[in-house]
Formats: C-alpha cells, structure tokens, sequence
C-alpha cells in the first residue's frame, strides 16, 4: 500500500491527484491552507473508497518551521510516507518594476522558498526511511523565461524544478539513489482554479481530470520527467526551449 502526500490539496491539480491515486488504492495525507475543503475531499474520497485512510494537517508552506513539523505528523499517523508531491503554489503576479512588487514576492515566497522547504522535509523522511519518492509540480513556464505577469512565475518553477534535478544528481550512483526516486512533472494549461482567465484564451487547455490522469501515469512510472499531457507539451517544449526570441513571443 502506497502512502501519498499532497501540498495544495484543497482544490485544482492537488485535490484531482488525491481523487485519482485514491482511485487506484493509495492512502493519502493531504494538506492545505483551507481545512474546511479539505474535509469536504476526504469525505467525497471515503464515500467512493471506504477502506483508504486520508490524513489532513493545516499547512502554510511559506512557514519553514511549519513544514517538517507536519509532514512528520503525518508520516507518524500513517506510518511513514513512500511519496511526496510538491505542489502547493501560486499564480499571481506582474510585470517586474511596475509597482506590484508585492504579488511577484508572494509567488516567490511560495513557489520557491516553500518547494524548498517542502523537499527539505520530504527528504528528512526519505532519508531516515532510506526509501522514497519526491514528486515536484513544475510548469511548462520553465521552458523558458516568461514575459509580463509570468516572469516571476516562470523563474520560481525553474527554480523548483532545479531543485529536484539537483538532488537527482546527488543521489545518481548512491545507496539512497537506488531506493529514493525523483520525478519532475511540467504540466501545460490544464484546467485549475489558477488558470481560469487563461482557459479562455487558449485552445490548448484540457480539463482536470485529463490533465490529472497524464500528470499520476507519470508519477506511477517515477519518470524523472515528464511534460503533461505528453502531446502537445512534449513536442512544443523543444520549441519553447529553443525558438528564436521573436518567434517566441508570437506564440506566447
């Protein structure tokens, strides 16, 4: 039995990720700001799945002295925990000195100072358990850098998922390397509640539940990456990554 937790569980990508690994036998220790949601998804997951458990903690992932503590509640309540998804984020932010500094702080503060402290703690666990699976949520914004209002976003998903590839590196040829996986996923636009104003602009959006369903085959394989849905973020990262900056910006 595969014990899962999930930041940023309450609602979007994390709350269809508890949805679809429940689904598939898994229990799950999910976390959140908003606990009155998180409630109202364990009681729908339990409805369709009586016999997992599903363990819920209040997490502010921007509270580093926070994190360890829960995650290690968590894994002593379920008895150790064989994943972790980083995927509490935010979406918010402006172009840089145009006097909204403030938004493009918060993002930064939970996109990459919170993965951050959220890989420290999962790793904490891994290590002492000497076995492991660390899951971080990136974005196709990593591709490349982002203009306008996606700048700030864009460079904290290249950040996270730096993170994770570092630590893949460090682990490759090692002990704990054969024991402890990393996987990094770069999802696409994919129906949340954060991307909402995008859903209308673009034809490439594809609902939660189809998104959801590419984004846990990967994890289920411990890919160490993979861009979701394969088609057509796969494809269109090769031109995301190397596209002539004027081309670039047509298609952004």
């Amino acid at each position: 039995m595969t014990t899962t937790l999930i930041t940023g569980a309450s609602s979007g990508l994390g709350a269809e990720m508890a949805r679809q690994l429940a689904a598939r036998g898994e229990d799950l220790a999910l976390c959140a700001r908003r606990t009155d949601r998180l409630e109202e998804l364990r009681s729908e997951i339990l409805a369709a799945h009586p016999g997992r458990r599903v363990a819920l903690r209040t997490l502010d992932v921007t509270d580093p002295e926070q994190v360890p503590v829960v995650f290690e509640e968590l894994r002593a309540e379920l008895g150790g925990l064989d994943r972790v998804v980083v995927n509490a984020g935010l979406g918010k932010g402006a172009p840089l000195g145009t006097g909204q500094a403030a938004a493009n702080r918060e993002t930064a503060t939970t996109n990459f100072l919170g993965a951050l402290a959220q890989t420290e703690a999962a790793m904490e666990v891994f290590r002492a358990q000497r076995s492991g699976h660390l899951v971080m949520v990136s974005s196709m914004s990593a591709m490349r850098g982002m203009p306008k209002s996606m700048t700030t976003y864009a460079a904290t998903k290249i950040g996270a998922a730096f993170l994770a590839e570092g630590l893949r590196t460090e682990l490759h040829g090692t002990e704990l390397g054969r024991s402890v996986d990393v996987t990094v996923l770069y999802p696409g636009y994919i129906a949340s509640e954060m991307n909402e104003q995008v859903a209308q602009q673009t034809p490439l959006m594809v609902s939660t539940e189809k998104g959801v369903r590419a984004m846990v085959a990967a994890i289920e394989k411990r890919a160490d990456s993979a861009c979701v849905p394969a088609l057509p973020w796969a494809p269109l990262s090769v031109v995301m990554k190397h596209a002539p900056l004027g081309v670039l910006k047509r298609l952004l």
